[in-house]
């Protein structure tokens, strides 16, 4: 039998996860500085997740993205990164949001350039399985026959 989901949490008491990116080498370093906390896996929700992340000074959230199939939000606790669209850059602080339309095309990350942590929570859904695009690097995520995501190069060779 499945343990019960507690009724609440202290966000910050959840462990954070082990490793901070499944991307493969060379992009899984210059995610090092990012922490996440996977909030919405405490509660089993399954619709949608919820992760309260951290950016170190100097850190980005993840390599510049979208996605094919799933909306995206960020909601800035502490911290000023900036936001980083095909539109330009848009200075965040906190009390800020911002959303990501699926299959907008609109590719986005946030960059902490300050001395000072950034912390935010990002709500995304879990619905149909997703291809994500990265228009700024040889990557590409999309799943296997089991519905397990994987990353390929943008010509499809698999990375060793």
């Amino acid at each position: 039998m499945a343990a019960k989901a507690p009724v609440a949490v202290v966000a910050a008491s959840v462990v954070p996860n082990a490793k901070p990116s499944a991307y493969p080498e060379p992009f899984y370093s210059r995610v090092l500085g990012r922490q996440k906390r996977q909030l919405g896996d405490v509660f089993g929700l399954t619709h949608f997740g919820v992760n309260l992340t951290r950016l170190a000074p100097g850190a980005i959230s993840a390599l510049r993205h979208t996605h094919s199939a799933q909306d995206e939000f960020i909601y800035i606790i502490e911290g000023e990164p900036v936001l980083v669209t095909d539109a330009g850059e848009t200075p965040l602080k906190p009390g800020m949001c911002a959303g990501f339309k699926a299959a907008s095309g609109d590719a986005h990350h946030l960059i902490n350039r300050t001395a000072r942590e950034v912390v935010y929570l990002e709500v995304g859904d879990r619905g149909v399985p997703d291809d994500v695009a990265y228009p700024d690097d040889d990557i590409r995520g999309t799943h296997d026959t089991a519905g397990k995501r994987i990353f390929l190069h943008k010509d499809g060779r698999p990375f060793d």
